[in-house]
């Protein structure tokens, strides 16, 4: 009875326990994870509360007062928007832009919105947001004035800019190129009345500030197209409000994301929005295979750490980013780029590739997102100053390029040859060693080679070329283009794309050329050359194994006496013997997924391609080592009654592999020699490597020093490895 009594109690308490226990686990994890989410979370640690942001006052469309006197504008209903999204509210202080700027700094505010330009200068005393508008300058006259059409009509003219802003600086910048004098004014009602009374001829400003104005009847006309400028931010003081800025980013991605951003801009610009740049929902969770060029610096090329880099790249991940999918790159070349997306390797492709209309047939092109153009190039210490002193000489361009067809058109003109090749570091070595007179070239290219510091110097202006555009096959894949294509123009709107643009085509800078020395180069050439030999011994290694399998197997096919695996060993043979293994490489990695429409990764169709070329090699030498030893071998063994297998086994095979081991060895160094032409599918081994180094700083000779002696050195290590291990297992 006792213990009958007592169990209860004790039941009773254990379950209060697990009780307490659980509330415990159920109730801290909760807690826990609600002050987790309040530390990590941008919108959590601004929830709820209030923030005093400072504006303009006149500044339309981006803040003014409406009718009723109440503050609105872009910058108004975008501010207002976030803080609706991410939960907080804001009191506006308009107040003007110096004085709102100087509110921030007196923490007087605690953020700032007013149509404010990212300027360097600017932040060492704020942070800024990501861009959220591209400016951009325009030309305005006055509506009835058909006399000017131009710049260049501006000559003995005055126009007028305001005070401070980029459309003074970029008026006082080609004022003495036109012949014009530049008015500062300090609003933008004074500047349309100078011009609208004959005071000035014309009106520089921002181009959404101008539109607005003309929409408004302010008289006046735009007839200049819009010159690049600088992009708006949202600013708070310099290590303070993390969490402000963190919550305006993420309410304006979300904006971006859903449309309402865009609808926001054509609220107040109308037809001078850009266009909608909203997700495209078919493609938000997936991934896409991207191929591109592998030496087509600054448009891709690789890093010092061996990771691909350049304009195309940065667009077309931040384009992957602002539109929820993820990018995954193929670096091929161009022309096996072409091939990639042909066979449905890849889904697209992006490598600086010119919009014509031999290409359209093939393939889908995005709206255009970069405007070539092509100029020529002689050695920096050249006489040669134009076409004209070309007669007699020889110029080079790249093979397949709008340039080698621009030099080939002129040159009965000039009375020069043209000779084509097919890149860019071996044109430059045409120039700088004299074989060669001068180079034509895209002018983003030619600029960054020079940056580098090729030995070269553009001597002629810009002539007009194609456009680039990113590209998918012909009727497949229309969401991936439609949201390149609003990607892009996200870009183009929040300044962004102008960012990206501006990292890799500043002009050069004289004072700041290359100067390393070799241990510099090959330091820094170190890791991404260690890389590819991982890559080159890592394929040689297995395939080698493969090869060894597939040789055994046809090799003794061949000696078996059984016609048909003759037969089929010596048709494998004859097609790896008797085509380059180049094809092959092709045939694998492009003919095959057509074929069957299986993708094969560059890796598997590298490894594949030297297996099978390799196994045929090894097919004859283990013929060829069976059938050195002497027949009367195998007809001893069998008339001491062993079989024809344990003759071969015990007898035949024995002495057949010490014939076999020096052709294994020398087939071993030759397939690890043959990855290299793997490099045009964009295998990543050691020649692959040493390509994209010298695609990113024109160093050929010195790079290609640095890929032999490594090639040399491990196959001189591994052959001496080889021969001792022979010596010892053989001896």
């Amino acid at each position: 009875m006792h213990s009958i009594s007592r169990r209860p109690r004790w039941a009773i308490r254990l379950a209060a326990f697990i009780g307490v226990l659980m509330a415990l686990l159920t109730v801290a994890p909760g807690s826990l994870g609600a002050k987790a989410w309040a530390d990590d979370s941008s919108a959590g640690s601004v929830k709820g509360k209030t923030f005093t942001i400072a504006t303009d006052t006149t500044f339309a469309p981006f803040e003014y007062r409406d009718a009723k006197g109440n503050m609105t504008g872009i910058d108004m209903d975008l501010i207002q928007s976030i803080a609706k999204s991410q939960g907080f509210k804001v009191n506006i202080k308009s107040v003007g832009f110096d004085a709102a700027v100087q509110a921030v700094q007196s923490k007087q505010a605690d953020g700032v919105i007013a149509g404010m330009s990212i300027t360097d200068e600017r932040k060492k005393a704020f942070d800024f947001s990501d861009p959220y508008f591209a400016s951009g300058i325009q030309m305005a006259i006055k509506k009835t004035d058909t006399s000017i059409k131009s710049y260049a009509d501006l000559k003995g003219k005055t126009v007028v800019a305001k005070t401070g802003t980029e459309s003074l600086t970029f008026a006082k910048s080609i004022a003495s190129k036109y012949g014009f004098s530049v008015k500062a004014l300090d609003k933008a009602d004074t500047m349309y009345s100078e011009v609208n009374t004959g005071n000035a001829a014309a009106v520089f400003d921002d181009y959404p500030v101008l539109a607005y104005g003309i929409k408004q009847g302010n008289g006046l006309k735009v007839v200049t197209a819009k010159e690049a400028g600088a992009s708006y931010g949202f600013a708070v003081l310099k290590g303070s409000n993390a969490a402000l800025l963190a919550a305006f980013n993420t309410g304006l991605e979300k904006m971006k994301s859903d449309g309402s951003y865009h609808k926001l801009l054509v609220k107040y610009l109308g037809e001078n929005a850009p266009a909608d740049d909203a997700s495209v929902a078919g493609v938000k969770g997936k991934t896409f295979i991207i191929a591109t060029d592998t030496t087509f610096a600054p448009f891709e090329y690789r890093d010092a750490k061996g990771n691909m880099t350049g304009i195309d790249m940065d667009l077309i991940r931040a384009i992957a980013k602002q539109q929820g999918f993820t990018v995954q790159i193929k670096s091929v070349g161009f022309d096996a780029a072409l091939q990639a997306v042909k066979s449905k390797q890849a889904d697209g492709v992006i490598a600086g590739m010119s919009i014509t209309d031999e290409r359209k047939k093939v393939f889908d092109f995005s709206d255009p997102y970069f405007d070539s153009g092509i100029q020529m190039a002689v050695a920096k210490d050249s006489d040669i100053k134009g076409y004209a002193d070309l007669k007699g000489k020889t110029v080079v361009a790249k093979t397949g390029t709008e340039s080698l067809t621009f030099a080939q058109k002129n040159a009965s003109k000039y009375g020069y040859t043209v000779k084509a090749l097919d890149k860019a570091d071996t044109m430059y070595s045409e120039v700088n060693t004299g074989n060669a007179a001068a180079v034509f070239d895209d002018y983003p290219v030619l600029a960054y080679g020079i940056k580098e510091g090729n030995g070269l110097k553009v001597v002629t202006e810009k002539e007009a070329g194609a456009s680039y555009g990113f590209a998918v096959l012909k009727g497949s894949n229309a969401d991936l283009l439609k949201a390149f294509n609003a990607g892009l123009s996200g870009m183009k709107t929040d300044g962004s794309y102008q960012q990206v643009l501006d990292k890799y085509l500043k002009a050069p800078d004289s004072d700041s050329e290359k100067s390393d020395g070799f241990l510099a180069l090959l330091t820094e050439s170190f890791p991404a050359l260690m890389k590819g030999l991982a890559m080159t011994v890592a394929a040689t290694a297995l395939s080698l194994l493969i090869a060894l399998v597939l040789g055994v197997v046809f090799g003794f096919s061949k000696v078996s006496g059984v016609r048909i695996l003759s037969g089929i060993a010596s048709v494998y043979v004859a097609i790896f013997r008797g085509t380059p293994l180049l094809v092959q490489a092709f045939f694998f990695y492009f003919g095959m997924p057509t074929v069957t429409g299986q993708k094969i990764d560059v890796f598997t169709a590298g490894v594949l391609t030297l297996s099978l070329n390799a196994g045929a090699y090894m097919t004859e030498i283990v013929r060829g080592g069976i059938q050195s030893v002497d027949p009367g071998q195998m007809e001893a063994s069998r008339s001491l009654g062993l079989n024809w297998l344990q003759s071969m086994r015990k007898v035949i095979v024995p002495q057949a592999v010490k014939i076999m081991t020096p052709s294994f060895i020398n087939q071993f160094v030759i397939s690890l020699k043959d990855t290299s032409i793997l490099a045009v599918l964009g295998f990543a081994e050691l020649t692959y490597q040493g390509q994209q180094i010298i695609a990113r700083n024109f160093r050929s000779f010195e790079i290609w020093i640095m890929v032999g002696v490594i090639y040399f050195i491990v196959i001189y290590a591994l052959t001496t490895l080889s021969n001792f291990v022979d010596r010892k297992v053989n001896k």
